[in-house]
């Protein structure tokens, strides 16, 4: 028998899912889409290589234009996010994570990070990479009404407990983080102080939402794909942190892997590239853009997270559904999603660990369809094809049909090299 018929249909599925993914209203928080010319990169014989080590100093011959490339990335990243030193090589963020765990802190050490429910993300936790480093988890205090860390009682848990590591960031991530209130005192007790960007990498890279190296942070690791808008990926942005600076170099290899993603890495630097010409302009209009779905869906009735603090600062908007049906999010996101709106439930930081499957919340990302071209005025389409849905409960594939029609105007990846700036009507 041949096995052809495999290709072909793997072929068919890629294809198949590359004409709906650009048929739907992607806002699924950590996606993004690339430009062709990061395509172009990552699609190259790039993947085919090892290239183990620092540039110039590998462990493998026939690297020269490779090196190359990264060390162009070395310096784009530097220069976007005024770090001392860019580490293109983690393969992703809670790879990141890993390395700088096992980089800045022994096993039995004690950190403090945001709880998953508060929105922090599953490597912080101790059945994540946190866990694996063995270290002792200890979990933020939270204040509900300002979602928020709760600056007065974290201050004293750090003092306290004096921990080696401090964990800012997560996945649920409206508002900033309080790292310049937070990290004097982390600095108090001895604490290295790493901030997750994960989620918003793209918005710090375009002078928005906060600036972590200048208000405290030592590390900052992050994914590539998100805000951000890359291959997947990871990186790690530091201070010189003098003779931790080797030992975190150490941990991403050959502690946490081997060879890293020659060809995501290639990706990673043209999107700096980008970053650095078309950055500040993408990442205002993505908080813009995410300011105006929160606004329009309150307006079509819907219950927005965040009303007296503006609803967001950054490219996510929370929704609280579990008024509309006793399952949440977990009955509002598969609804949408035969509308052709994809986004995800997630739990509120009031919700039991029991909800998972049906939360209150839907997270909503803007970051997608801004890149493609989505202004204010489009998130209040949006939000009236989610009152359809949702609220005047219309059949979903009524609604798809006009969610295709309205999506056939964006189907070219701005804030890029390969098309510049979206054109304002």
């Amino acid at each position: 028998m041949s096995y052809q018929m495999y290709r072909d249909k793997v072929l068919e599925f890629v294809e198949g899912h590359e004409k709906w993914r650009s048929s739907t209203i992607n806002l699924i928080a950590s996606e993004n889409v690339t430009s062709p010319s990061t395509v172009r990169a990552i699609a190259s014989g790039f993947m085919h290589k090892y290239a183990e080590g620092w540039p110039k100093q590998r462990y493998y011959q026939g690297c020269k234009y490779v090196d190359e490339v990264e060390l162009i990335g070395v310096d784009l990243f530097c220069k976007l996010f005024r770090s001392d030193f860019a580490d293109l090589r983690p393969i992703s963020g809670t790879n990141a994570n890993q390395a700088a765990f096992f980089g800045l802190t022994e096993a039995g050490d004690k950190a403090i990070v945001l709880h998953t429910s508060h929105g922090g993300h599953i490597s912080h936790m101790p059945f994540g990479a946190a866990g694996m480093r063995g270290l002792e988890v200890h979990t933020w205090p939270f204040d509900n009404d300002e979602f928020n860390i709760d600056v007065e009682k974290a201050a004293q848990m750090i003092r306290e407990l004096e921990p080696k590591i401090v964990v800012f960031g997560g996945s649920l991530f409206p508002f900033p983080h309080p790292v310049k209130e937070l990290a004097p005192v982390a600095k108090e007790v001895g604490a290295f102080v790493m901030y997750d960007a994960a989620h918003v990498l793209g918005l710090i890279g375009g002078g928005q939402f906060q600036d972590p190296l200048r208000e405290g942070a030592d590390v900052i690791t992050s994914s590539t794909h998100k805000t951000f808008p890359g291959p997947q990926g990871g990186v790690i942005l530091y201070k010189d942190l003098g003779e931790a600076t080797a030992k975190l170099q150490w941990a991403i290899f050959p502690g946490v892997l081997s060879n890293h993603h020659l060809h995501h890495m290639a990706g990673k630097v043209v999107t700096a590239a980008e970053m650095l010409e078309f950055g500040k302009a993408y990442a205002e209009q993505v908080v813009k853009n995410a300011k105006a779905l929160a606004e329009a869906m309150a307006e079509e009735g819907f219950k927005v997270i965040g009303e007296d603090k503006g609803y967001t600062k950054s490219h996510q908007v929370i929704v609280d559904v579990s008024e509309l049906h006793e399952a949440g999010g977990g009955w509002a996101a598969p609804l949408l999603e035969e509308a052709g709106i994809i986004l995800n439930k997630n739990l509120l930081p009031w919700d039991p660990l029991e909800k998972v499957n049906a939360p209150s919340g839907l997270r909503i990302g803007v970051q997608e369809m801004t890149r493609v071209g989505m202004m204010e005025d489009d998130m209040k389409e949006i939000a009236r094809f989610m009152r359809r849905v949702l609220l005047d409960k219309e059949d979903p594939k009524k609604v798809e049909k006009d969610v295709f029609e309205f999506r056939k105007q964006f189907q070219k990846v701005y804030y890029s090299f390969d098309y510049g700036l979206p054109m304002k009507e």
